[in-house]
């Protein structure tokens, strides 16, 4: 039931389109913009903050309509014939692929637009895999619970902004410490920190998105 649910999330995006290009549209146009605004980048603090920053809200515009895709007749109709750990799960893996792609099409745009000063690109596209994985889980969750409400995209904004800041700091310094070319055990506390963020919220979802589920 898993893969079909999730085979169900890649059909209805693919169905969209108009979505996922706006989502790539929006990715691409702002990269270009912080290109035309700065040309070149040289202050890794600066190439960092700027990185994360246009992942973060392209994330946000990705996600936030993860649970209203579906009417109500149709998440019914899920429900009956599924766990909501299982739609939840679906949801998170579905999530976290569209959040790598983002990461990976994002990064790569970037490079070529403003220019390579990553010195250990090993550590930070592990950072990279740990961060959007962190991000799509907060934000789904939050989607979620923001799907109950009608101006859910603001509640969702304010809901996951405690959680997302932490899991941002953490973010920033290790990728910051993979540009400085850093040694890796400089940054494995980060590491261990966002694993354990990642824990966290994942398990915290699992266990109350059942309860929000039957509201």
């Amino acid at each position: 039931m898993l893969k079909q649910l999730l085979l169900k999330e890649l059909r209805t995006e693919f169905r969209q389109k108009f979505a996922i290009n706006g989502i790539m549209l929006y990715l691409i146009s702002s990269v270009f913009i912080s290109y035309l605004s700065f040309k070149t980048i040289v202050h890794p603090a600066t190439w960092n903050a700027l990185f994360w920053i246009i992942l973060l809200f392209s994330n946000v515009n990705a996600i936030s309509k993860s649970f209203n895709n579906e009417s109500r007749s149709g998440f019914l109709y899920i429900y009956s014939i599924s766990s909501p750990q299982k739609i939840l799960i679906s949801k998170l893996l579905y999530n976290s692929i569209l959040s790598l792609v983002i990461s990976i099409i994002g990064l790569l745009s970037y490079l070529l637009f403003i220019g390579n000063i990553i010195q250990d690109i090993s550590l930070f596209m592990l950072v990279l895999f740990l961060g959007s994985i962190s991000l799509a889980s907060t934000l789904t969750f939050t989607a979620a619970i923001a799907s109950k409400t009608n101006n859910n995209f603001s509640l969702m904004a304010i809901l996951s902004f405690p959680v997302i800041i932490p899991m941002l700091i953490t973010i920033i310094k290790a990728s910051k410490n993979a540009i400085d070319g850093l040694d890796w055990s400089i940054s494995t506390n980060l590491i261990i920190t966002l694993l354990a963020l990642n824990i966290i919220v994942a398990a915290l979802s699992y266990i109350l998105f059942p309860y929000l589920w039957k509201d």
